[in-house]
């Protein structure tokens, strides 16, 4: 086949004006385009009144060879690549032990999926619960004020992706095209076929919930284990070889290949793995606030007439902004048409996130505003910056009355440094509820006037983006990892063989296709060990 890239039609375009846009491209008759597959579909909102969809198309013809030959240095027109995966191992029959996999997030859920469909049978262990019962616990959050530490949003099955918009789409580089590998699989658990060739794919948390089950229920068929509510509460090393570990009730499990799949919130887990000499290091991350804007002012300020196109969908935007004080402010996980909730894991403490539907249709847009800081902030080594995360985070449920509610405040007030004391015309989202206040004293100083500078200067590229009844929740804390367990070219730990740091928490990742990815490569890193430790 023939990919085509950047081929830009109208908005509005008829059904036939694709296949003949592409006959055209190609410089062939319509008879000659034998099919074709929309691989990609983007769209260009720069010019609001003349917006564009983007395809990537790959193309059967019969002179394919001729045509490629005619345009060799049209960077655009190229052969179609084999995006189909190819199992690199296969499990040898004398296989003596499991691998295991601990946490059941999108890098586990993909290393757990490959490794069982490899052959390999692994034992995957997550601390929270099943996902439907994970999910009235975390309601117990949301509308009681009730939390529980071992299931919420950040642990349990699915991970925190699974109270998130649901996006599937990322900025890594993919060559082996793993990406591919992991949409494909969440289309047959269930996930709507659209995610194959949008853009900005999603999926939405309702959907994530039965795609997870599906996934869970496929690895157990090939012959995997996977056991809730089992928390690692330690390793065996010897020699600098990993040889086991052990749970909370004591139990010790064998194994000399252990799939470290860890979210970012799991600090009990980072602490203790640090404490075994599990060589870590502090890295950059960001804070700041959550954002919510009425959907409809933000559709109309990037789609114009546009607003409400059913191709377009719910309108979401990409912001940054390099504040005086050398900080930079930019968006972070924005939810179109979704809510803000109460994310954090922890007893006395608030963290706030973002979450969609797949139909994207509530009243609010939402998005992280946040800053970026770096070690030099958080100063004392590999776990600092989790102490530092904990520092506002209960600073956040002290400013929101102790009782898990969020301090808010209206982005007129924020940026005049005056306290709010009732909304307007945007109703907040979070649940259990917004505490108004003064959010100056809710994060550090250089974060809060890099905020307040960046909020009128986005206005330039998003007409009523600093409206003065737009609401300012807090604190996001948990952006990424404030951690990285480093690895080797072999993706190992650098000093603790037969562990594999992965994922989010162990710094290798950012969101759920990342995270999906790198499940992928350390699952492949694994079972090539395996195979080759039992030839």
């Amino acid at each position: 086949m023939i990919r085509i890239t950047e081929l830009r039609l109208p908005l509005e375009h008829p059904a036939d004006a694709l296949p003949a846009a592409i006959a055209q491209r190609l410089g062939v008759t319509l008879d000659e385009v034998l099919a074709f597959t929309i691989f990609k579909r983007g769209y260009d909102a720069r010019k609001r009144d003349a917006i564009v969809l983007v395809y990537t198309i790959d193309v059967t013809i019969a002179a394919e060879a001729a045509v490629l030959a005619r345009f060799s240095t049209d960077q655009h027109i190229n052969p179609s690549p084999d995006t189909r995966y190819q199992p690199v191992a296969q499990a040898p029959e004398n296989l003596e032990q499991r691998p295991v996999i601990v946490g059941f997030g999108p890098c586990g859920i993909m290393a757990g999926l490959l490794l069982a469909q490899m052959g390999f049978h692994p034992l995957i262990l997550e601390r929270g619960k099943k996902v439907r019962e994970r999910t009235k616990d975390t309601w117990g959050l949301w509308r009681k004020s009730e939390l529980n530490p071992e299931s919420n949003v950040q642990f349990g099955e699915g991970g925190a992706g699974t109270f998130s918009d649901g996006k599937l789409y990322s900025q890594i580089k993919d060559p082996k095209h793993y990406g591919r590998k992991v949409l494909t699989e969440f289309v047959k658990a269930g996930a709507p076929e659209e995610i194959l060739y949008l853009s900005k794919p999603h999926i939405g948390t309702f959907r994530l919930v039965k795609m997870v089950e599906n996934i869970r229920h496929q690895i157990e068929q090939l012959g995997g284990e996977i056991r809730f509510q089992q928390q690692v509460t330690d390793l065996v090393i010897e020699a600098g070889q990993v040889r086991g570990l052990v749970l909370a009730s004591g139990e010790q499990i064998r194994t000399d290949h252990i799939i470290m799949a860890l979210g970012h919130s799991a600090r009990d887990t980072f602490t203790m793995l640090h404490q075994r000499g599990v060589f870590m290091e502090a890295k950059p991350f960001s804070l700041g606030f959550r954002i919510e804007h009425p959907q409809r002012l933000i559709d109309q300020a990037r789609f114009g007439k546009h607003a409400g196109n059913e191709k377009l969908g719910a309108a979401d935007y990409k912001l940054v902004h390099h504040a005086n004080n050398g900080r930079a402010v930019y968006s972070f996980c924005m939810c179109p048409g979704g809510q803000v909730v109460a994310a954090t894991s922890e007893i006395g403490r608030v963290v706030t996130n973002g979450m969609s539907q797949y139909s994207r249709a509530e009243r609010n847009a939402n998005a992280g505003i946040v800053v970026g800081v770096t070690p030099e902030d958080f100063p004392g080594g590999p776990l600092a910056g989790l102490e530092f995360q904990r520092q506002w985070e209960s600073r956040a449920y002290e400013l929101g009355g102790y009782n898990y509610h969020a301090p808010g405040q209206l982005v007129g007030d924020f940026i005049k440094g005056q306290a709010s004391t009732q909304l307007g015309t945007v109703e907040p989202s979070y649940q259990p509820g917004v505490q108004l206040t003064d959010l100056a004293t809710s994060l550090p100083d250089y974060a809060i006037g890099a905020i307040r500078e960046a909020l009128p200067a986005f206005e330039r590229q998003i007409k009523g983006f600093s409206l003065y009844d737009a609401v300012l929740t807090g604190v996001e804390t948990r952006t990424s990892s404030p951690l990285r367990m480093t690895r080797g070219q072999d993706l190992q730990s650098v000093n603790v063989k037969g562990l594999y740091p992965a994922g989010e928490g162990a710094g290798y990742a950012g969101g759920i296709l990342s995270a999906g990815v790198d499940g992928i490569k350390v699952a492949e890193a694994v079972a090539t060990a395996m195979v080759t430790a039992s030839s």
